[in-house]
């Protein structure tokens, strides 16, 4: 009797545990997007807007102040088709490196942004295994690229630049760079390897190969 309480409980903690987490992150981003973002629009906006002061109505003119800003992104986005504003994000880019610490830190998040928010390219390319951090023990990594520069002009192989995630987070992890022959590429997807890596190996992608190789 017990044991079956105990199995109905974590079944009911596995059905409850994703959706509460979701939630939760979601609740995280939110206050964070209020106290940065809503507060200080609606401070400024105070004195013009009446009825401000009202709890219920705060909360209806931040969820407008949302909405306009998620409005005025994808205008953004779509204005950048024009060719007047692209040459004048163009200019804009170019007084931004010309300015020397500005420079530096617009670069590095301009391309991570690209690498991840980019619809034709993916950060991610492939899966595989590399031994890392000894000899016989493989960690799961993400091909990003192939080697190049200073780096790939002062090995004497051919390397692969590849991403060893830590778990349960993904976004913080080691690059190495891994002669090409050492890297073991897998067939799962990167949405597969990534969810390998939050469950710290629990949610196993199957593998169809496997299965015909031992039916036969």
């Amino acid at each position: 009797m017990i044991a079956r309480l105990r199995n109905y409980f974590i079944t009911g903690v596995v059905v409850i545990l994703p959706a509460a987490l979701t939630v939760l992150i979601l609740r995280y981003f939110f206050i964070k997007i209020n106290s940065l973002l809503l507060d200080p629009i609606l401070r400024l906006l105070g004195p013009y807007v009446p009825g401000a002061g009202m709890i219920y109505f705060r909360y209806l003119v931040k969820a407008l102040i949302l909405v306009a800003i998620v409005g005025g992104v994808i205008l953004i986005g779509m204005a950048t088709r024009n060719i007047i504003v692209k040459r004048s994000i163009s200019f804009g880019e170019r007084l931004l490196y010309r300015i020397p610490f500005v420079s530096k830190v617009y670069t590095a998040v301009r391309e991570v942004t690209h690498a991840f928010l980019a619809r034709d390219r993916r950060l991610f390319r492939r899966v595989a295994l590399v031994e890392y951090p000894r000899k016989g023990v493989y960690s799961l990594g993400f091909v990003t690229s192939e080697g190049r520069g200073e780096v790939q002009a002062k090995t004497n192989q051919h390397v692969l630049n590849v991403f060893i995630p830590t778990t349960p987070n993904p976004t913080s992890g080691v690059l190495l760079m891994v002669p090409q022959q050492d890297v073991i590429d897998l067939d799962m997807s990167v949405e597969e390897g990534i969810k390998l890596v939050i469950s710290g190996g629990g949610v196993t992608p199957p593998y169809e190969k496997k299965f015909v190789e031992r039916t036969e």
